[in-house]
């Protein structure tokens, strides 16, 4: 049986795939760069004042929800889920910003957060499928590829910090390390660059390989900053092989501008 650490996200937004399931079956880099504007005092003023971090309500204004994503299903996260991501700790200091990419939290200390799940529809099954056909199109949702979406903004430089975390720790933590969470604990044993991602300011994709209860797994985490504020993404699959969630990031990355 797998991990617990890696079951939790993938089986809340699986249960939501299987409630929709159920109720069918009764019925290139964006240039932000202005090259043709001089710098000026009247232009400086707005530079500084875009420093500002958003806050959680803004955040929760612009993070991907269900009208974005027509092909999967969303739930926003809970606060007892983003509590329970708060404890999540890595063996080793240097690979803890994979670890809050993994779980749902932020890089650093942001200003304001906010999270949300999404998880890509399940093929639904003819109207008049038998219950072997439901029954397969139902473990077809629980194999999907399970997307955390957390967005992350801060003041003054830290998104760039926080960014340069996450790219930092792809290059050391290469080897592997262990991320904890509430007891549970997943060994990663490789984390190599992921399918290239051309979004935002910068961004950047690792493939992780884990090790759970024995059976080899892979997540695809991605990271993009657009100004102030950093989206991470962490995609999982209780088949074990996730895909990189490239709908989910480019919806999530148009709705920041």
């Amino acid at each position: 049986m797998r991990s617990t650490l890696v079951r939790r996200t993938v089986l809340t937004a699986s249960a939501v795939s299987l409630a929709l399931l159920a109720t069918a079956c009764g019925s290139d880099k964006a240039d932000d760069k202005k090259t043709d504007a001089k710098p000026s005092a009247a232009a400086s003023a707005p530079a500084a004042a875009a420093a500002k971090a958003k806050t959680n309500a803004e955040l929760a204004g612009v993070i991907v929800t269900q009208a974005d994503l027509p092909n999967h299903l969303v739930k926003e996260a809970t606060p007892a889920e983003a509590a329970a991501a708060a404890g999540a700790k890595s063996d080793k200091p240097q690979c803890q910003p994979l670890v809050s990419v993994q779980s749902m939290n932020p890089v650093g200390t942001a200003a304001g957060t906010a999270r949300t799940k999404a998880v890509a529809k399940p093929k639904e099954p003819a109207a008049d499928a038998g219950p072997e056909e439901k029954a397969k199109a139902a473990m077809g949702a629980l194999a999907g590829t399970v997307t955390s979406v957390t967005l992350a903004s801060y003041e003054g430089q830290g998104a760039q910090e926080a960014f340069a975390a996450v790219k930092t720790a792809g290059t050391a933590c290469a080897g592997g390390y262990t991320g904890s969470q509430g007891g549970d604990g997943l060994k990663i044993t490789k984390v190599a660059p992921g399918a290239s991602v051309t979004a935002g300011d910068e961004a950047l994709a690792y493939t992780v390989t884990g090790d759970a209860d024995g059976e080899t797994m892979t997540m695809e985490l991605v990271a993009v900053r657009k100004g102030n504020t950093v989206a991470t993404f962490s995609a999982l699959s209780l088949a074990g092989t996730a895909e990189q969630p490239k709908a989910v990031v480019d919806a999530q990355v148009k709705k920041l501008g």
